[in-house]
Formats: structure tokens, C-alpha cells, sequence
């Protein structure tokens, strides 16, 4: 019987001299380096993509009556970024450096199913082509946001609705095979030795986020057949005139919607604890409970989702239970806040890109816990449910959460993957019009939305025009700067200066992360801080 290995070794042989050649070579790939590098381009292009509609949405806004696009197609705007942001931005690319950096990480030779992980990619542009393809058939695409509520996307969707299910499942497929390939990965080819509690936080980190997606994705499958069969087939399942109920609906998609959004974040938490270290040049504080920490926010996730759904009329008794669940996440939240904090503390820290963005990543996420926490308060959630301050929460957790963690990851890997050094003094200049960038447009959004501000809508009374301005100002400063990211990438993958085998000088056998063998209180201060 042919060991993993050999499997492996031939599947890379073909790969690099067999038939396979030019274009041909990355469609038939098996290789995780390959398979990674086309997530991430994928998931690049998602981001302008999606970019390019939240441009639109903040040009709309940029001062009360100026109507440059229809109402109308003002909806499919706020609904397709909100969409190919979670489904073909983060995700993806969470999954390119799953497939990079996991079996090496591991000592693996590649991933436990090589083909699957093929396919799982390939499914992909297929299903963004669709989902980006209904903004041009009759009646225009979703209008419905990205959380589709039912009826509003059952009983008055346009025929595109059908279209954008199907791409919703194939997306779905794709992530359930990614996330099965993952975990088989993880607890089969380990290299001898590496026991659980030594793999590095990233592994720890994505293990659990594909638990969760084993877990999820076929809820969010539940729902969106439950809407076909609304559509087409004459069911009532959210139709309140043939007995079905509406907010059925929304504890569906919120069971599915809750633990997604720590699919989204768990993956950056093992960047950061992965990165700090290195740049501060010290072990990871707290390993072991770092990994109960993840374990404890991925089970809790599953026991908030109606938090969501505060103003629906749920009894007082569920809105106290989800209330105070809610809260219990901010504690092992808490736990890895302070174990980077620790870990940076009387360290010989340098601030390299890949530290500038992890540093901003804790505090401006920590911001968007905060603000989390505000919202979870039943009572106070009355007010602020439906208006710009929930907008400025989420993008305050997703976009320096899994945004700014993903570009720590590909400055931190880059030199690792191409051989070459980027242009640092570009990627700092990437990395501070990215942060002004970022919160010059979300920080007004708390107040206007404080102040009342409905979200979705592309009108609004003149009292919000400047923080309005502000905003879009922002907005295209961050989405501009975004290119500046693509001429970084391109120009050290085309060469530059050469790297040594250990890039992050200084940083010598902290780069995986793996926790020292010497205990913690032996560990000495290095002599320049002390």
C-alpha cells in the first residue's frame, strides 16, 4: 500500500514535470503552495470587487440628495459587498494561508486530499461568476442585504434570486471540503512528535474554525433551499399567510450568521499570536490558554445567535439568556487580549509591516468588541438595532480583525513564499494610509448611528452630512490604498532583495510559534530592554 508520502512526492513529480504545463499546470494542480496562491488571488480580486460596490455605496453618501445611482440599485449594492466580502474575500483568503502555511507547518508533505483540495478551489470563481452575474439579468440582483431576510427575499425577490441560492450552495460546498481536507490534515499528518499542545496557534486557530464550518454551512444550506422551495414549489415555510413563520427564518440564518463571523476572525487570532511573538522576540504568552480561549469563543458562538434578532419580540427570559451568553464571550476574549498585550510587554519589539498591522489589529478589534458588548444589551439594542452604529461595530471587528490580519500574513509569509523582501517603506506607507484610511470612515459611523441614523438607506436627513462626508472621504483613501497593496505584492514577486532562510532577524525559532521547551519562568529579558 503507497504511503501518504509517496502519494504525495509523485503527485508533486507530475505536478512539476509532467503534462501539466503553462495554464494547464494551475487548473490540474494538487500542490497546497498552488492551490494557496490561487485562494489568495481569488480572494484579491473578491476584495476590489467588492471594494469597487462599497465605493459606490459611500459615493451615494457622500452628501444628503445627491442621487448618482438609483434606489434600487443602491440595495444590490449594500447586498453584494456584503456578500462577496464574506464569502469571497475573507473566507478565501483565510483559506489560501490555511493551505500555504498548514502543512508546513506541521511537517506535512501536502494536504491529506490533494484533488478535493483542487476541486474545493475550483468551485469557487464558478460561484462568484454567478453571484456577480445576477446584478445583470432582468429585474437586477439581490436587493435584499446580505442577510436576505425572508419574505422580503422569497415573496418579493427578483427572478436572480433562484441564481444567487445556487451560487450561495456551490460557495458552501466549496467551504465544507476545504474545512474536512483541514481537519483531516491536521490530526493525520502531523510529523512525529508534534503532539496537540505543540502546534503552533495558527493550526490551533484554523482546526477549530473548520469545525465550525462543518457545523454551519449546511444550516445556511437549510435556509436557502427552504427559499427556493418558497419561491418555486409552493411552500410556506417563511410565508405567514400559508402558516410559515418569518422570523423562523432569521433564527435559521442567525444560527448559520453568528458563528460565521468567528470563522471569519478565529484564523486571524492565530495570525497574531503567530507574528507577535516573533516581533517582539519572545514565546507566545499563555499557549495553553490561548487554545481553550479559541475553543471556549468557537462553543459560545453557537449559543448567542439571537442577539441578532433582540427586536423581534423573543420572550424576556431569552433576551436575558442571549444577553448575558453574549457577554461570557467577551472572558476568553479577554484571555487572548491580554496574552498578546503580555507578550508584547518588555519585549525588544521592532515594528516591521507585519507587527504594525498585528499591533493595530489588537487595539482597533478590542474597539470593536467594545462596541460588541454595547450592543449586547438588550434593552440598549432597541436603539441601536438597524442603525450605522452596528455597521461601525462589524466593520470595526472585520475590517482590522480579518483585513488588517490577513495583510500582517501575507507581508509576515511573503518573503517565505517568494524568496524576496518586499519594499518595506511602500508597506509602511500601505500600512498607515490603510489605518487613517480605515478609521476616518468607520469612527463617524458611531456616532451618526448614536444619533439615529437608519442603515441601507441612500438618503439621509442633513444633520448627518458631515460625518457622512467623513466617512466617504475615508472610504476612498482606504480603497484606493488597496492598490498600492497589489504594486507591493507584484513587485516582490517579480524580485527584489534576496531574504536568508530566517527573514525576521532576531526572531530565530519563534516563527512557528511553537512554545518554548524551557518554562516560562526561566525565560530571561533580553539585556537591550532590561
Amino acid at each position: 500500500m503507497t504511503s501518504v508520502t509517496d502519494t504525495a512526492s509523485s503527485l508533486d513529480q507530475e505536478h512539476h514535470h509532467g503534462p501539466a504545463k503553462g495554464l494547464m499546470r494551475w487548473v490540474l494542480t494538487t500542490n497546497h503552495k498552488d492551490i494557496g496562491s490561487m485562494y489568495l488571488w481569488f480572494s484579491f480580486i473578491m476584495f476590489l470587487t467588492g471594494g469597487a460596490m462599497a465605493m459606490i455605496i459611500r459615493a451615494e453618501l457622500f452628501q444628503p440628495g445627491l442621487q448618482i445611482v438609483e434606489p434600487a440599485f443602491f440595495n444590490q449594492m449594500t447586498t453584494m459587498h456584503g456578500l462577496i466580502m464574506v464569502f469571497g474575500a475573507v473566507m478565501p483568503a483565510f483559506v489560501g494561508l490555511a493551505n500555504w502555511m498548514i502543512p508546513m507547518m506541521i511537517g506535512a508533505p501536502d494536504m491529506a486530499m490533494p484533488r478535493m483540495n483542487n476541486w474545493s478551489f475550483w468551485i469557487l470563481p464558478f460561484a462568484a461568476v454567478m453571484l456577480v452575474s445576477t446584478l445583470f439579468m432582468e429585474g437586477g440582483g439581490p436587493n435584499f442585504g446580505w442577510t436576505f431576510y425572508a419574505p422580503l427575499s422569497t415573496d418579493y425577490s427578483p427572478p436572480s434570486t433562484t441564481f444567487f441560492i445556487f451560487a450561495i450552495h456551490m460557495l458552501g460546498v466549496s467551504s465544507i471540503m476545504g474545512a474536512i481536507n483541514i481537519i483531516a490534515t491536521i490530526l493525520n499528518l502531523r510529523a512525529p512528535g508534534m503532539t496537540m499542545m505543540k502546534m503552533p496557534m495558527f493550526v490551533w486557530t484554523w482546526l477549530i474554525t473548520a469545525y465550525l464550518l462543518i457545523a454551519v454551512m449546511p444550516v445556511l444550506a437549510g435556509a436557502v433551499t427552504m427559499m427556493l422551495m418558497d419561491i418555486h414549489f409552493g411552500t410556506s415555510f417563511f410565508n405567514a399567510g400559508g402558516g410559515g413563520d418569518p422570523v423562523l427564518f432569521q433564527h435559521i440564518f442567525w444560527f448559520f450568521g453568528h458563528p460565521e463571523v468567528y470563522i471569519m476572525i478565529l484564523p486571524s487570532f492565530g495570525i497574531v499570536s503567530a507574528i507577535i511573538p516573533a516581533f517582539a522576540r519572545k514565546p507566545l504568552f499563555g499557549y495553553t490558554s490561548m487554545v481553550y480561549a479559541t475553543a471556549s469563543i468557537a462553543f459560545l458562538s453557537f449559543i448567542v445567535w439571537a442577539h441578532h434578532m433582540f427586536t423581534v419580540g423573543i420572550p424576556l427570559i431569552g433576551e436575558l439568556f442571549f444577553m448575558y451568553a453574549t457577554m461570557l464571550i467577551a472572558v476568553p476574549t479577554g484571555v487572548k487580549i491580554f496574552n498578546w498585550v503580555t507578550t508584547m510587554f518588555r519585549g525588544s519589539m521592532t515594528f516591521e509591516t507585519p507587527m504594525l498591522f498585528s499591533t493595530a489589529f489588537v487595539v482597533l478589534f478590542t474597539i470593536g468588541g467594545f462596541s460588541g458588548l454595547m450592543l449586547s444589551i438588550a434593552p440598549a439594542d432597541f436603539q441601536y438595532h438597524d442603525t450605522y452604529f452596528v455597521v461601525a461595530h462589524f466593520h470595526y471587528v472585520l475590517v482590522p480583525g480579518a483585513i488588517f490580519a490577513i495583510f500582517a500574513a501575507c507581508y509576515y509569509w511573503l518573503p517565505k513564499w517568494t524568496g524576496y523582501m518586499y519594499d518595506e517603506t511602500l508597506a509602511k506607507v500601505h500600512f498607515w494610509m490603510s489605518f487613517i484610511g480605515m478609521n476616518l470612515t468607520f469612527f463617524p459611523m458611531h456616532f451618526v448611528g448614536l444619533a439615529g441614523m437608519p442603515r441601507r438607506i441612500p438618503d439621509y436627513a442633513l444633520q448627518f452630512a458631515n460625518f457622512n462626508e467623513m466617512s466617504s472621504i475615508g472610504g476612498f483613501m482606504f480603497g484606493t490604498t488597496q492598490l498600492l497593496f497589489l504594486f507591493i505584492v507584484i513587485k516582490c514577486i517579480r524580485g527584489g532583495a534576496k531574504v536568508e532562510a530566517k527573514p525576521w532577524e532576531g526572531a530565530e525559532g519563534l516563527e512557528w510559534n511553537v512554545p518554548s521547551p524551557a518554562p516560562y519562568h526561566t525565560f530571561t529579558t533580553p539585556p537591550d530592554v532590561k
